[in-house]
């Protein structure tokens, strides 16, 4: 494949690849990671997940607007019109709301969540799901106001796709909610979050992912990124963390034992389930062991490296 670095180097490399989600799934539970990976199951999007996709799409667009324009008002009236373009380009997501139940509650799996499938306060009559939709992700973005003026802000770069290979032997990659650089060309990475304010276990992953972008761009552009920010538009908070170069070089050193890792796992054909509290999220109970189920036969044929590529849903947590 033909991979062109942040820097707009363009390099062929037929190796191996990681994104921060695949990473962070293949660290939470390796079998997850083969049922998106390897396998491609299907997954059904949930409100939620959507509700997120959405948010991160009108927050792009509103930086198309002249500075003063930049209003909550007018983050609103962005968000009918990138519905209908996430709908044009996943079909799938026009029956979003048209059964909407409960979730079952787990029974295996030590201490698995109950798994969340409906917006809090959905109501139950579907003429009525689409507008509490549109209603809860105007709250969200009525909370990005509270954190931050984007009439005070020129983003350099969103939506960017960052890209480098790490010795040669592995492809890096992610998108970047956004970056912005100062006259002085200090850099921030920026990322939404529409979940609540990370706890323990969660918090590690949303730092991972922070630090992934910011390994590409130092060894892209040669400049460690001085913040990275995570702003949690549920709770309206704001989360700063500054990375160095030795924590970068360490950071490194673990993407490539993780894909040794998982490429050892591909040989042997191994990706075992790891039960944790997000086992209750997961849309593959009724394949995984550790629910009583089954995975399927292992793919005479594993894809590409490379593929598949980040999917609607991977950056909209």
């Amino acid at each position: 494949m033909t991979v062109t670095e942040s820097s707009g180097t363009a390099t062929t490399f037929a190796g191996p690849s990681l994104s921060p989600s695949r990473a962070a799934d293949f660290k939470t539970c390796p079998l997850l990671f083969r049922f998106r990976t390897i396998d491609r199951l299907p997954e059904q999007p949930t409100p939620d997940q959507v509700r997120g996709t959405l948010v991160h799409a009108v927050l792009e667009r509103l930086f198309d607007l002249p500075p003063l324009e930049r209003t909550p008002g007018a983050a609103a009236a962005l968000i009918e019109p990138q519905w209908l373009r996430l709908v044009d380009e996943e079909p799938v997501l026009a029956t979003l709301f048209d059964q909407i139940e409960p979730p079952a509650a787990s029974s295996t799996a030590a201490d698995a969540a109950p798994a969340e499938p409906m917006l809090d306060g959905m109501p139950l009559d579907a003429d009525g799901r689409l507008e509490a939709f549109f209603a809860s992700a105007e709250g969200l973005l009525g909370g990005y106001f509270e954190v931050e003026d984007p009439s005070r802000l020129e983003p350099a770069e969103r939506e960017a796709l960052v890209s480098t290979l790490v010795d040669d032997q592995l492809l890096i990659r992610g998108y970047i909610d956004r970056l912005d650089v100062s006259p002085g060309g200090d850099l921030r990475v920026v990322d939404y979050k529409t979940g609540g304010a990370p706890r323990e276990a969660f918090e590690g992953r949303a730092l991972f992912q922070l630090k992934f972008y910011a390994l590409v761009l130092w060894r892209t552009r040669g400049v460690v990124p001085r913040v990275l920010r995570l702003l949690y538009l549920k709770d309206q908070e704001v989360c700063d963390y500054s990375p160095d170069a030795e924590e970068l070089e360490r950071f490194e050193r673990t993407l490539v034992a993780l894909s040794q890792a998982i490429e050892r796992a591909k040989e042997d054909k191994d990706f075992r389930a790891k039960p944790s509290k997000l086992c209750g999220w997961c849309s593959h109970q009724a394949r995984c062991p550790e629910f009583g189920g089954t995975p399927p036969p292992y793919p005479e044929r594993a894809p590409e490296p490379s593929a598949p590529p980040e999917d609607l849903l991977s950056t909209a947590d």
